[in-house]
């Protein structure tokens, strides 16, 4: 248990399991940690389960490109991901997401910089436009917890993962032009 600012952070096993075919067949690697580069382990990724814990997938290398959250389930074919548009061909890195026991803390602004419009939020946001009037958010500042950002209003479409710390433009984070409408807080029930 770590308490400093507020925060609590909760430290349980995390587990996550690729499998190079479909149905958790083939070469697998296992992991409890974050992992840069998973072409060292694999060839491919066609599936994967998550035993415990919450995961952000990538579809590059160093947590770059596409991304997708998974909690603890069964992924018996990646291609479901890439059909629906929220990855790319592969999976290639993992990152995961700690637990987060305490406030959710976040200031979103419509420009780059911290600048333009400000809201504060501390729940869930589905749309932007309807409840702030705002047509983006391109800069932000996470207090206290972790988010998921989504392209498109009621948490859909690509989405992007963010930890405590000051993002002052998302667009330079390498998601291209990707708008951000509504945020979620990543909760420890998932």
């Amino acid at each position: 248990l770590n308490n400093h600012t507020g925060m609590t952070m909760i430290k349980t096993s995390r587990q996550i399991i690729f499998y190079e075919d479909r149905n958790f067949q083939g070469r697998s690697y296992e992991t409890s940690s974050d992992c840069v580069d998973l072409s060292s382990y694999l060839s491919r990724c066609s599936s994967i389960r998550v035993e415990s814990g919450c995961f952000m997938v990538y579809e590059r290398p160093n947590f770059m490109g596409h991304q997708f959250f998974l909690r603890r389930g069964e992924y018996p074919d990646y291609q479901y991901l890439m059909s629906m548009g929220m990855m790319g061909e592969s999976v290639r890195s993992c990152r995961i997401i700690p637990v987060h026991r305490g406030p959710f803390r976040m200031r979103i602004y419509e420009r780059e910089n911290f600048g333009g419009q400000m809201h504060e939020l501390m729940e869930d946001c589905d749309s932007i436009q309807d409840r702030f009037h705002m047509s983006n958010c391109q800069s932000c500042h996470v207090m206290d917890g972790h988010w998921l950002l989504y392209e498109q209003p009621h948490y859909r479409g690509r989405m992007m993962y963010l930890r405590p710390g000051e993002y002052r433009s998302l667009r330079d984070m390498g998601m291209g032009s990707m708008r951000f409408m509504s945020m979620r807080r990543i909760m420890d029930t998932y």
